[in-house]
């Protein structure tokens, strides 16, 4: 085992000399006053391995002992994860004491003791490769595949497996048996370095079906794909946290994984005691039961908000191989990048754009790549949905996080302080805002079979009636009511119509915070007839009352049961408004 002993420290980045072999991204412990501090291997020059470490490095001095593992950072992985609140190294939150974190304390992200129910997949002589079946336990209300560890390499044949019944994580439930007769024993647990993407599928073909979350914006405007990837960058106090939290309760998806990856304090804290309170509408239990989460808050030092993001996603990767729709949110990875920032400035790396690592794309890149729908060995499909928040500064969206991430991600839902400012939640801008998915042939042709004929166009209509809004209001706010031609206001109360009734969304309301996708799409056709239809207006004047009421009606219909009593009286009644100014 390779030794060494700290040379220096600059912050949290370690400087150590070593007698023996060292690799990148290896995990060592430095010993301070009998406790061990971890850290990770950032690089190698000669001797000297430069190390930066996961928790505060006050006290530590030129001369204490560092010990390496030949082992990189790495997850724990296996039946018990679910409803569990954990750090960015997997330390189980709830099983540690105290207001703070201690130094060098880490706690078993899984329970040893607790018993499962074990009912065998895999049959003796069948043989298996890494992410293969071998057997199932009920984990909460999923069910929890058990595989052949990832790290296993080549094809394998099962010599032995246990019967059904109730077995620790730690029991060996199965041997198998490689080409060269070599047995191994597997238990329920094993262990996966988080920088390196699980890869036990058969193909990851492009996404062709998209996910639906319940939210308008989202869904009618710019779906994201079942296996896509999203971002939503937005100034401070422009509602991303909480567009997360309404994705999450609402999304169809069979586990969230939440990665707070340098969040505040009480963030942290609203997360740990909200998460716990939604109710699941999809299973009518609480939402927890089906969410993993991962934090650390912006206090801790910069390594753990890297390694957060990237245990995130390997345990994301670990329940996609199970089938299972998995989708991710990381809250904010911009912290993320400012700790990558960090790190490269300390080691005296060539600066990129506002001192940002130059690899900062590829970095941020390899780690969208990583979501994805999958065909699994056996033919199933499972699938990583990513949504990541951004958080620029000021609400500059041209600077270098922002622009790395737009040429990884394929969505774009841009928050804009004066949707926020006016109250149109959620802030997402309708002009801004993009899915490239819509640009796919195989997304076309889902949307046109599923939803309705011709969906796409709808879509494009629908966003060209907001744009014409946007120019005529500018027109009307420079030139007066009276300056521009009745036709730019009719053009403004159009746009109106579509923002007010699809983009404003109340995730309050029982009824409104989550709308099925053939709601939606009656509402946009409804919508779309209402502009194409001519109505009479003597002046700029009669317009404002008129689409009021229109809009009063809209808006009513949204609270209520989709096709029943109510909003069909609301119906009725929107229909004798539109039929008082309609040219005959």
């Amino acid at each position: 085992m390779t030794k060494g002993t700290v040379k220096g420290i600059i912050s949290n980045l370690v400087y150590v000399e070593v007698d023996g072999p060292v690799s990148q991204n290896e995990i060592c412990y430095i010993d301070f006053q009998g406790v061990k501090l971890m850290a990770e291997v950032i690089k190698v020059a000669g001797n000297i391995a430069y190390a930066q470490v996961f928790e505060s490095t006050r006290g530590l001095k030129p001369g204490d002992l560092v010990e390496f593992t030949d082992k990189m950072l790495q997850v724990k992985l296996g039946p018990g994860m679910l409803s569990k609140n954990y750090d960015g190294l997997q330390d189980d939150l709830n099983k540690m004491e105290g207001l703070f974190l201690k130094r060098g304390e880490h706690t078993d992200p899984l329970d040893e003791e607790r018993i499962w129910h074990f009912t065998p997949i895999a049959k003796v002589g069948d043989t298996v490769l890494a992410g293969d079946w071998l057997g199932s336990v009920p984990e909460n209300w999923l069910d929890h595949k058990i595989m052949v560890p990832f790290l296993m390499e080549g094809k394998y044949q099962v010599k032995s497996i246990v019967p059904e019944g109730d077995y620790k994580i730690t029991d060996t439930i199965a041997v198998v048996v490689d080409e060269e007769g070599k047995e191994y024993p597997l238990t329920m647990v094993q262990y996966w370095p988080v920088k390196l993407p699980i890869k036990a599928y058969q193909s990851k073909p492009r996404p062709f079906k998209t996910l639906e979350t319940g939210i308008r914006t989202i869904d009618t405007l710019n779906p994201i794909a079942e296996g896509g990837t999203g971002f939503t960058p937005g100034p401070f106090g422009t509602g991303k946290t909480v567009l997360q939290h309404s994705i999450s309760q609402n999304a169809e998806a069979d586990l969230i994984v939440v990665a707070a990856c340098g969040e505040r304090a009480n963030e942290v804290v609203e997360l740990f005691t909200e998460f716990p309170e939604l109710d699941d509408p999809r299973t009518g239990r609480k939402l927890i039961e089906r969410t993993i989460i991962i934090c650390n808050t912006s206090n801790m030092p910069v390594a753990a908000r890297e390694a957060s993001v990237y245990t995130a996603m390997s345990i994301c990767e670990y329940y996609r191989s199970m089938g299972l729709k998995v989708l991710l949110l990381a809250d904010s990875t911009s912290r993320w990048a400012q700790a990558l920032r960090e790190m490269s400035n300390r080691m005296e790396e060539l600066p990129g754009p506002d001192a940002y690592p130059m690899d900062l794309p590829a970095i941020i890149s390899n780690f969208y790549a990583r979501a994805g729908y999958v065909y699994l060995n056996n033919g199933q499909t499972g699938s990583i949905t990513f949504i990541g928040a951004v958080s620029p500064a000021g609400g500059n969206l041209k600077e270098p996080v922002t622009e790395s991430t737009k040429k990884a991600a394929r969505c774009f839902y841009s928050l804009s302080q004066d949707r926020a400012d006016s109250k149109r939640y959620p802030a997402v801008d309708p002009i801004d805002s993009y899915s490239k998915y819509l640009e796919y042939d195989e997304i076309q042709e889902f949307l046109n079979q599923n939803i309705a004929p011709g969906w796409v166009d709808k879509v494009y209509k629908a966003k060209d009636i907001l744009l014409r809004g946007k120019e005529a209001k500018d027109q009307i706010n420079i030139l007066g009511d009276d300056g521009v031609p009745l036709d730019y206001h009719s053009r403004f109360w159009k746009s109106e119509l579509i923002d007010r009734i699809i983009l404003v969304q109340d995730s309050f309301d029982p009824i409104d915070k989550s709308t099925p996708m053939k709601r939606q799409a009656y509402m946009l056709n409804l919508l779309l007839n209402i502009c194409d239809t001519n109505f009479d207006f003597e002046s700029y004047e009669e317009l404002q009352p008129f689409y009021s009421r229109v809009i009063n009606v809209l808006l009513q219909m949204n609270y209520q049961p989709f096709e029943g009593d109510k909003f069909k009286e609301y119906e009725a009644q929107l229909e004798s408004i539109l039929a008082e100014r309609r040219v005959k």
